[in-house]
């Protein structure tokens, strides 16, 4: 595989290369030629002028590009408005192959399912390349529905962008298809011969505590923490709802688990109500911290990058880097870019989204820099990997003024959380028993008996609720005859049991301290037998302690079902009710009602 790559400096110039290009290919066997084309401006005349040259020089081969950002030659951001590649597969077996589609969001299901055929008729596909129009629409069905594509099957790519990141027109190309302003490009390569690997860095790392998504529709978001989403760039980072808005965001993204890996989501513009537009959708539920980058902690993830690429000793590399790290790192973006150079010829573009299929999925990442590694035959002997001096990259050991800020708040927010951790674990929890306390375990049952009565006004078959409420006998005289510090003794162990025989006969089930020597457990899921023979193995259990004063102790039990409309609070005065009859009729016995 080679690959020729130069900066377009007019159409006279670019006749020269074509024409070198044409000349060194009739003095080699080669299988496909393709170009790829990046240009910093859609200007449609433009694009289909360069199509008509290449196709002009070289007619076979294949050519496709989109709008960017910014694009990457030789490893560094060009400071060229439009730059190209011309990558040549050598080998016989090496197969490649444009397919090209309108995209929106009416039609992405029908796209995928086009694409996915073409995939199941060419079993040699091992590969797919993908550029995108992707402003102002959710890319989440899209990537949903190309996860299943066959799993060797390895996707990387980018979303077209424009040299004004508030500009939403950007557009996708081909020799195939033509230009378009909402679609997609998909290269597909392979062959016995062809080896493909994928890789991400971000170096962005969760900044500050964790806020819960608590409203959002689609790639919507409207709500965190029950406030407008706007406000929490306000409230953190005094950043204010205004034309600049989508830049000043795009350093601070926000970070969430999703499918397995951490993923980056910076918001594309902030709405009059405060609502934010994502480009990709997120979940109520999902829980995401304000994420900040560091020029070291980034630099260190490319020198693992490098590393791990040397290894695969690729022919060519393509970056796909989003359009703000460009920003956050200005006029020294090259710093993450160029080492990649030391390993391989490395092109690519600034995105307004980058794709990278990781664990089967393919995920919509955001702020983050994708590779993808490309290599004919069989990996060539390369030695040990390039050294981080060679490109500017030593670290002096001292610990940067962001970083040691950033790690300051994260501890304090994370001593912050624990305390608050506890103050909610404390306010439901029994002091003594560390069972749930009565407010609790009362609050517990109403929302599972109410739960079940819903589901039997829409006609389902409810959950059974059954209650086992228990009190120890003759608490009383415990207390007069050995003291309070024995009591507390009985109890403490009485709810240990609870505890132990719940883990392993009724896991689910819920224990808490009624009152005084009085305790209560709920049986979401369970009938009224269950909870029977679970009452007498709590009794049995509870007889089989020997106490250091008191010696062994007994308890009455008391056993009930939530009965077809009935409210919590009549269910527990008749497990109550079958408490007394159990003490009435001898105690340390379990009683139905």
């Amino acid at each position: 595989m080679r690959q020729f790559q130069f900066g377009y400096r007019g159409r006279d110039q670019f006749l020269q290369e074509l024409r070198k290009i044409r000349q060194w290919s009739k003095t080699k066997i080669l299988s496909r030629m393709v170009f790829q084309v990046f240009t910093e401006t859609p200007d449609r005349d433009e694009v289909e002028g360069i199509l008509k040259l290449i196709e002009q020089e070289l007619p076979e081969a294949l050519v496709f590009g989109c709008s960017t950002n910014g694009h990457i030659i030789n490893g560094n951001l060009s400071q060229r408005m439009i730059a190209v590649t011309c990558t040549v597969f050598e080998y016989p077996t090496s197969r490649v192959q444009i397919r090209q589609y309108d995209l929106n969001q009416e039609n992405e299901a029908e796209v995928t399912s086009s694409i996915l055929k073409v995939l199941e008729e060419n079993p040699w596909v091992s590969a797919i390349e993908l550029l995108v129009t992707i402003r102002g629409m959710s890319m989440t069905g899209f990537s949903d529905q190309l996860r299943e594509a066959r799993r060797d099957i390895a996707i990387f790519g980018g979303g077209a962008f424009n040299a004004d990141m508030n500009e939403d027109t950007a557009c996708v190309f081909s020799n195939v298809a033509g230009y378009s302003e909402h679609g997609v490009v998909f290269l597909l390569m392979g062959g016995s011969d062809i080896h493909v690997e994928t890789t991400y860095i971000t170096g962005w790392k969760p900044l500050g505590r964790e806020l819960e998504i608590t409203k959002v529709s689609g790639n919507v978001l409207y709500e965190i923490e029950k406030r407008p989403a706007y406000e929490t760039y306000y409230r953190y980072l005094n950043i204010e709802n205004d034309e600049n808005f989508f830049g000043n965001t795009l350093e601070f993204p926000f970070i969430f688990d999703h499918n397995g890996i951490q993923l980056l989501r910076a918001p594309t513009a902030s709405l009059d109500n405060g609502a934010l537009m994502m480009t990709s959708d997120m979940y109520e539920g999902d829980r995401a911290r304000i994420a900040y980058g560091d020029p070291e902690t980034i630099l260190r993830e490319v020198a693992d990058g490098v590393k791990k690429l040397s290894h695969f000793a690729p022919d060519v590399i393509k970056i796909y880097s989003c359009g703000a790290r460009r920003m956050f790192w200005g006029q020294e973006v090259s710093r993450e870019t160029a080492p990649f150079q030391l390993v391989a010829p490395t092109s690519g573009f600034f995105t307004s989204g980058e794709f990278l299929r990781t664990k089967g999925h393919l995920n919509q990442h955001n702020v983050t820099l994708v590779v993808g590694a490309i290599r004919e035959g069989e990996a060539m002997d390369t030695g040990e990997p390039p050294e981080l001096s060679e490109v500017g990259m030593e670290f002096s050991g001292q610990v940067s003024m962001v970083k040691r800020l950033a790690t300051f708040i994260q501890a304090a927010t994370n001593e912050l959380e624990a305390a608050n951790r506890k103050l909610e674990h404390a306010a439901i929890s029994d002091g003594m028993t560390r069972l749930y306390n009565r407010m609790e375990i009362q609050r517990r049952i109403t929302e599972r008996v109410n739960e079940s009565n819903q589901a039997a006004e829409k006609g389902e078959s409810p959950l059974p609720v059954a209650l086992v409420m228990m009190d120890v006998d003759d608490f009383k005289k415990v207390n007069d005859t050995y003291g309070h510090s024995e009591g507390d003794q009985v109890l403490i162990r009485l709810a240990e049991m609870l505890k132990r025989t719940i883990d392993r006969q009724a896991p689910g089930c819920l224990a808490g301290r009624w009152g005084g020597e009085e305790f209560m457990v709920l049986m979401a899921g369970c009938n009224v037998e269950q909870a029977e023979n679970l009452a007498e193995i709590f009794r049995q259990e509870f007889n089989k302690i020997r106490f250091d004063l008191c010696g062994q102790q007994t308890m009455s039990l008391g056993v009930t079902e939530l009965l077809p409309g009935e409210d919590a609070d009549v269910c527990c005065r008749r497990v109550d009710d079958a408490l007394y009859k159990a003490k009435k009729s001898g105690k340390n016995c379990v009683i139905r009602e």
